[in-house]
């Protein structure tokens, strides 16, 4: 899902940790913000538009304001014009800065926001950015459970009923958080950090199969729950089957991709008896290990290969 983020809601929701103020009425704060990447208008008010990055905020700090104050009235406002006649979603002006009147003037002209905080440049882009990263970022919605055993983001998947809620819930029991049970909603982070978390409605509440709705938090403590976790392994449950091929080495690993990601992926036929609780704990510890440098299946496999060399040997020189 393309997500999208008007200019009308960064006002909004960045008001205050921001300190915005509107400096121009009546224009068009539907204006859609595409870039998570704001940028100076440097190189546009001097002349130079061959290379202008569309749906991206434009901010102005005090040396694009004392360059365009040593212009003559006419140059700052052919310089002012080149830069709204682009398409730019806004103008932020750092510091507190005073606004020429030719760039008011032009932004009530194409009806484009310009907002000026009391913030210094520098700490504009450095607060402003990532909060364009996180309404912007790539996301979707997966049927699942998210759970932080040992640290590892466990999302368990499977139909509807095979236990992934029971699971994550003896998880919890034996002192791992939930994150999400039922509806988890994922977005990307960077090139390959993908964030899940729980509905904001939805508040760690589980449906458990014969007793119902239940609050985590209320019956296990804040510690029970986390409200966001990296997603590092995917878990999906799925019934025995004596016709299906299941995995005994862990050499043969499979992936799934998630909004362009590819994580490991582990599947866990259930029979009766099976203690998932446990092997879903091996699995958060395995994907540790793997992470520290130590494949156990792979150094398993290079052992066994180690110890067949001799007689490997032995048999290409025995000619009778």
């Amino acid at each position: 899902m393309i997500r999208t983020l008007t200019i009308e809601e960064l006002y909004q929701n960045k008001r205050q940790t921001l300190a915005f103020e509107l400096l121009t009425p009546d224009v068009d704060l539907k204006r859609v913000v595409s870039s998570t990447t704001p940028s100076s208008p440097g190189l546009i008010l001097a002349g130079f538009t061959g290379h202008h990055p569309t749906g991206r905020i434009q901010i102005i700090g005090e040396t694009e304001i004392r360059y365009l104050e040593s212009l003559e009235a006419e140059a700052r406002a052919r310089s002012v014009s080149t830069l709204f006649d682009l398409d730019i979603p806004a103008v932020l002006i750092s510091k507190g800065l005073s606004a020429p009147a030719e760039l008011l003037m032009h932004a009530q002209r194409t009806r484009t926001p310009v907002i000026r905080s009391t913030l210094k440049t520098g700490e504009l882009y450095r607060r402003l950015q990532p909060y364009l990263e996180e309404q912007l970022a790539p996301s979707t919605t997966l049927h699942g459970s998210l759970a932080d055993v040992y640290g590892v983001g466990l999302l368990f998947t499977g139909r509807s009923g095979i236990g992934k809620s029971e699971c994550v819930l003896d998880l919890v029991e034996r002192g791992h958080r939930v994150v999400a049970d039922d509806t988890v909603h994922i977005t990307r982070r960077g090139n390959g950090v993908l964030i899940g978390r729980g509905l904001e409605l939805q508040a760690h509440h589980m449906e458990i199969r014969g007793i119902g709705i239940i609050d985590v938090r209320a019956l296990f403590g804040i510690r029970a729950i986390r409200q966001q976790k990296r997603i590092e392994v995917v878990v999906h449950l799925e019934a025995w089957s004596d016709t299906a091929t299941y995995d005994r080495t862990g050499l043969d690993t499979q992936e799934i991709e998630i909004l362009g990601v590819n994580l490991p992926r582990v599947i866990v036929p259930l029979n009766a008896g099976k203690n998932l609780t446990v092997l879903s704990e091996v699995v958060a510890m395995n994907h540790l290990l793997k992470y520290s440098g130590v494949d156990s299946a792979k150094l398993f496999n290079q052992r066994l290969i180690n110890a067949m060399r001799p007689l490997r040997e032995y048999l290409e020189e025995d000619y009778e």
